[in-house]
């Protein structure tokens, strides 16, 4: 180096900042994206967690006899969470069938996460 001459190593101030905000806008925008992640998982398992209980639902239905056409609400207990089922059953016109809709949301929750529908055969008697 001569004496005068103005050569300078490293960052200036002003490359520092531009680096420090783009590193900012990228972590919030890493921060939003985790986070939608995080709620698009918690409504994925509810709505799985709904259709299983359904399911299990009709299969307890077809493991004893045929009710008769009506509704009911049930509230239950599934994997540490309070839900409600709402089933309905109509006989269908001129068959031997048994038609259940079963609907099932969270214990508070305005909408119905998962909705199933099953048929039962109605035992006439005639046998």
């Amino acid at each position: 180096m001569t004496p005068g001459s103005n050569d300078q190593h490293g960052f200036t101030l002003l490359e520092v900042l531009v680096a420090l905000s783009v590193f900012a806008v990228l972590a919030v925008a890493m921060g939003s994206a985790t986070q939608h992640m995080l709620a698009q998982s918690r409504q994925m398992e509810t709505r799985l967690l709904a259709s299983w209980l359904a399911d299990n639902h009709m299969v307890r239905l077809r493991l004893q006899p045929a009710p008769g056409p009506g509704s009911r609400s049930l509230e239950v207990d599934f994997a540490g969470r309070r839900w409600v089922l709402e089933e309905q059953r109509r006989v269908l016109a001129g068959k031997q069938l048994l038609q259940v809709d079963v609907q099932v949301r969270g214990a508070g929750a305005p909408a119905f996460e998962h909705h199933a529908s099953g048929w039962l055969e109605v035992d006439d008697g005639s046998q």
